[in-house]
């Protein structure tokens, strides 16, 4: 097994926080809660706008990783209305399509900043797919 490789995105955030946007130890890869943000600083609206964007980030940290869309195991998302579930379904099953990794999708009361709908993360392991 090798050792800690840490995958930044290049946001402010990572080294004020202290957290990578993505871990990678062996063939695992940990991406963390991603929103919809472009690097811009910017928030598109609604549900699936966001998810599509956070989906970008993520697979953007990924193939720095190494790793492929094809390569997640596991998909997490927050929503801030259980009701935008099916919406951010389609964005989800528009990236996975046959992949079909693990799911939990719930509400939660509040995300980092009130204008975001959604933040997802994932873990993936190379070669998987």
């Amino acid at each position: 097994m090798s050792g800690r490789t840490r995958i930044s995105s290049g946001s402010p955030w990572e080294s004020g926080i202290g957290y990578s946007r993505a871990v990678k130890v062996g063939d695992h890869v940990w991406v963390s809660g991603t929103t919809g943000t472009h690097a811009d600083g910017t928030v598109p609206e609604g549900a699936i706008a966001q998810a599509r964007v956070a989906l970008g980030v993520i697979q953007r940290a990924l193939s720095d990783a190494g790793a492929a869309m094809g390569d997640v195991v596991a998909v997490r998302a927050y929503l801030v209305d259980i009701t935008e579930w099916e919406a951010v379904g389609s964005c989800l099953g528009e990236k996975f399509g046959e992949v079909r990794p693990a799911l939990v999708m719930v509400q939660v009361a509040a995300l980092i900043s009130p204008e975001h709908r959604v933040e997802i993360e994932v873990e993936a392991v190379i070669g998987s797919a």
